[in-house]
C-alpha cells in the first residue's frame, strides 16, 4: 500500500523534563538514554527487579523534555512507577493529552516523513517531532504533535488517513508486540518478545532496573518461547485462548485481527512444524526474518 498515516488513539505522551532527567532514567529503562537526543529516537522498556516486563515506549527528545510514546490507558500507571525511584532526582514527570501520536506506513513512508532509511532517525516538525519507528525500520515513522495540528501537518505532506485496524494488520504481520495486548505485566521477559532484535536493550549501558534476569537470559543459554506472528484459519481465537500441538499445551494467543495474529509459542514445536490449534482455528506459525529461533532450552521456562 502506498504511505498513509494512522492516528494511534491508544498511545498517550508522558515527558520527562529537568537537569536530571537523563540520569534518572537511565538507571531504570532497559536502553541507553543518553544515546537519545532531537534527531534519535529509541525504543525501551521499564521492568521489574525481577526482569519481568511492565512498560514498553519510545523515547524522544523535544524541546529539552524526552517524551515517552507509551500506552495511553497505562500512562498514569507508568508515571506512577518512574515516580517511586525520582527520590531526590530534578526531574518533573507531566502527562500530555494535548498531543497526539501517529504511525506512518506503506511504501515510501519514510521519505514522505523527510527522514533517512534508519532507526530512530528524527527531526523536529512544528512544536512536536516525527522519527523512523526505532523497533523495526519496515514499520515506518512515528509522529507526535498537538491535536490540532496532526491531521492537517500530515496531509499536507501528502499522506492519505486510514484507520487503526489497517495499521494494526500491518504491526502484527511484521510479528511486533503492542504493549499489553500482547505482553503480560510482571510475566512476560523481553528476550521472549524479541526485544533485543527489536533494538528495545542496550547491552553497553549501566545498570538498569531488571538488567540481572534479561542479561542472563541472553548469555546463559537459548529461551524456549518467542512471540511470533501467526496465521489463523477459522474463528479468530480471543486473546489467552490456548495453543496446542497433538494435545498438548504449546502457548498462548495474544492480539490478532482479520486472520493474523501473535501468539507466545514453544519454539520446539515451531521448528518440528506441528499442526497447532486454538479453540476452533487452525494456526500456522510464520516466524519472520528479524526473529532468531533455536530449539535449546535455558532457565526462563
Amino acid at each position: 500500500m502506498s504511505a498513509s498515516f494512522a492516528l494511534l488513539d491508544s498511545r498517550g505522551v508522558l515527558a520527562v523534563s529537568g537537569p536530571d532527567t537523563r540520569r534518572f532514567l537511565q538507571g531504570l529503562v532497559s536502553n541507553d538514554v543518553e544515546r537519545v537526543g532531537p534527531t534519535q529516537g529509541r525504543y525501551a522498556a521499564l521492568l521489574t527487579a525481577q526482569g519481568k516486563y511492565l512498560h514498553d515506549f519510545m523515547m524522544i527528545e523535544v524541546a529539552g523534555a524526552i517524551w515517552l510514546d507509551a500506552e495511553a490507558e497505562r500512562l498514569g500507571d507508568l508515571k506512577r512507577r518512574l515516580l517511586l525511584y525520582r527520590l531526590r532526582a530534578d526531574a518533573a514527570l507531566e502527562e500530555r493529552p494535548d498531543l497526539a501520536v501517529a504511525a506512518i506506513f506503506g511504501s515510501g513512508a519514510l521519505e514522505a516523513a523527510g527522514l533517512l532509511g534508519e532507526s530512530g532517525a528524527a527531526r523536529p516538525l512544528g512544536s512536536g517531532v516525527i522519527f523512523a519507528d526505532p523497533r523495526l525500520i519496515a514499520l515506518g515513522a512515528r509522529c507526535i504533535l498537538p491535536h490540532s495540528d496532526i491531521r492537517a501537518t500530515l496531509a499536507a505532506a501528502g499522506l492519505g488517513e486510514v484507520d487503526f485496524a489497517t495499521y494494526d494488520r500491518f504491526r502484527l504481520e511484521f510479528g511486533v508486540p503492542d504493549g499489553s495486548r500482547d505482553l503480560v505485566p510482571e510475566k512476560s521477559i523481553l528476550l521472549e518478545a524479541g526485544f533485543d532484535e527489536l533494538n528495545g536493550v542496550d547491552w553497553q549501558k549501566g545498570c538498569y532496573i531488571g538488567q540481572e534476569l534479561t542479561a542472563r537470559t541472553k548469555y546463559r543459554g537459548l529461551i524456549k518461547r518467542r512471540l511470533m506472528p501467526v496465521e489463523i484459519e477459522g474463528p479468530t481465537p480471543a486473546s489467552g485462548t490456548i495453543v496446542t500441538a497433538d494435545g498438548r499445551e504449546v502457548g498462548e494467543v495474544r492480539s490478532s485481527r482479520d486472520g493474523v495474529g501473535l501468539a507466545v509459542l514453544r519454539i520446539e514445536a515451531v521448528v518440528e512444524g506441528k499442526p497447532l490449534r486454538a479453540g476452533s482455528a487452525a494456526i500456522s506459525a510464520i516466524p519472520p526474518r528479524w526473529m532468531h529461533l533455536g530449539s535449546g532450552s535455558s532457565d526462563t521456562g
